[in-house]
């Protein structure tokens, strides 16, 4: 049996802004702008991997949600404390750069990491925490 990870979904609350990072900043490709019953999901994904991708959802977007899980979930993603994901790249201080010049809020700047990796962080327009990281280079 051979399992792959397809999608993952990032909660946003504007999907305008979060299309703007994620296609300009990031450089992902746009493959999929959806609405639904007033709600708007944008499918995006990196050119070198056509079979994952990441859904810009709305944090409303469960339908079994109850109004307070709803507005709990809203106030989660206004605080930034909602999981993001962690992108690899061949190249983190270029890729920090890239990011930072483009006007993300930096989180970590390029570090080592003791677990092996070298890495930074930024918070997306809605507040989602992503990582890039690429392995540890012994500097």
């Amino acid at each position: 049996m051979d399992i792959k990870l397809s999608q993952c979904f990032i909660a946003v609350d504007d999907h305008d802004a979060a299309l703007a990072f994620y296609r300009d900043a990031l450089g992902l490709e746009v493959r999929n702008d959806v609405g639904f019953e007033g709600m708007r999901w944008v499918t995006v994904g990196a050119p070198s991997q056509p079979d994952v991708s990441i859904v810009l959802e709305p944090p409303a977007a469960n339908p079994d949600a109850s109004a307070a899980d709803k507005q709990a979930m809203a106030e989660l993603l206004a605080k930034g404390v909602l999981r993001g994901v962690i992108f690899h790249t061949d190249d983190c201080d270029a890729t920090f750069e890239r990011i930072r010049a483009a006007g993300a809020e930096v989180v970590q700047e390029p570090i080592d990491q003791p677990y092996g990796v070298r890495d930074c962080a930024f918070r997306d327009p809605s507040g989602n925490l992503l990582r890039f990281t690429q392995p540890a280079t012994g500097r």
